[in-house]
């Protein structure tokens, strides 16, 4: 019923709802999109919202219980979706800490992909406080596919002073860790509103030799207000100027944000550029998981993750 669901919405877009710009549903196609597990608890069935294959980051937020992401991982395993859950180095205590939560994923949702990153709180909660000393340990090996984290406006928590220093000799770390891994790695990207900023920086990570293919961080559609409090709180950079101007505009206060500019750029210049290291979009839905799903498939996202693709 729930797949039935699905297509009846596919159809009724495509009978009547106006053209699907080609460029950009390319380049929605194989998008991943992030939940947590109070967020998820409010979707009834997934299977009515995101197509079959879409992979699932569960974002592990400060405080939540190990028992409540791992039963939203089985959750979406049993649904059929190749579940992705963060580890954020800072609130894990200790190398047996990591080992459990890395056995109740394996053993009760067959999770075999993790994205690895520092995490958003200050003081370490024990021995770890960067990616790169997770994948020291050795307890990823055997896992499919690994992402790290990546900040195409920087990341002033890491270098202080507003470059990029430390974060650039961190991703030389890490492609020099892809090339010595089985795992198949990826950048997965905080989420900017200007396609500008993003497509120079993907630009330049070529140029150094970092060629982790990029999984750029877009925001779902939601209330201008609600975008704005969430960019100053995640550091967004210089793109928040685009919510900015649009909050100016009384015309446009009130309305939704919708992020079609700024994946149209992108996608134009992805098919002006075939070897743009972009290779998929990752929603952040912070408008709602259902109305960016909704959003994405009346935009093209119709296909899910390529089977090729399920598999790393």
């Amino acid at each position: 019923m729930a797949l039935l669901n699905f297509r009846k919405r596919d159809d009724s877009h495509a009978s009547g709802a106006g053209p699907v710009n080609a460029q950009v549903e390319a380049f929605l196609q194989g998008y991943s999109i992030e939940v947590m597990p109070r967020t998820a608890e409010k979707v009834e069935d997934f299977r009515a919202l995101l197509p079959e294959g879409t992979r699932v980051y569960i974002a592990h937020i400060e405080g939540t219980p190990i028992e409540d992401m791992v039963a939203t991982a089985r959750r979406l395993a049993r649904d059929g979706y190749p579940v992705m859950p963060h580890f954020p180095a800072r609130i894990i205590k200790d190398r047996a800490t990591l080992a459990d939560w890395i056995a109740r994923y394996k053993g009760e949702a067959g999770v075999d992909q993790a994205l690895l990153l520092g995490g958003g709180v200050s003081t370490p909660a024990g021995d770890f406080d960067s990616s790169m000393q997770l994948m020291e340990t050795g307890l990823f090996d055997g896992f499919t596919r690994l992402h790290v984290a990546g900040h195409p406006e920087g990341n002033r928590d890491i270098d202080t002073d507003g470059g990029d220093r430390i974060v650039m000799e961190a991703l030389r770390w890490k492609q020099a860790f892809s090339e010595r891994s089985d795992a198949k790695m990826a950048m997965a990207t905080q989420f900017a509103f200007d396609a500008k900023p993003i497509i120079a920086w993907a630009d330049r990570l070529r140029a150094e030799g970092i060629d982790l293919p990029i999984h750029i961080g877009i925001a779902g559609p939601a209330k201008l207000q609600t975008l704005i409090k969430f960019a100053i709180a995640c550091g967004v950079g210089p793109s928040l100027k685009v919510l900015q101007k649009r909050a100016m505009d009384v015309s446009k206060l009130l309305l939704p944000y919708e992020p079609t500019d700024v994946l149209a750029e992108l996608a134009a210049h992805k098919a002006a550029n075939p070897d743009f290291n972009i290779e998929h979009v990752h929603f952040f839905p912070l408008g709602g998981i259902s109305t960016n799903a909704n959003w994405a498939i009346q935009h093209g996202g119709r296909s899910g993750v390529p089977a090729a693709q399920t598999q790393g």
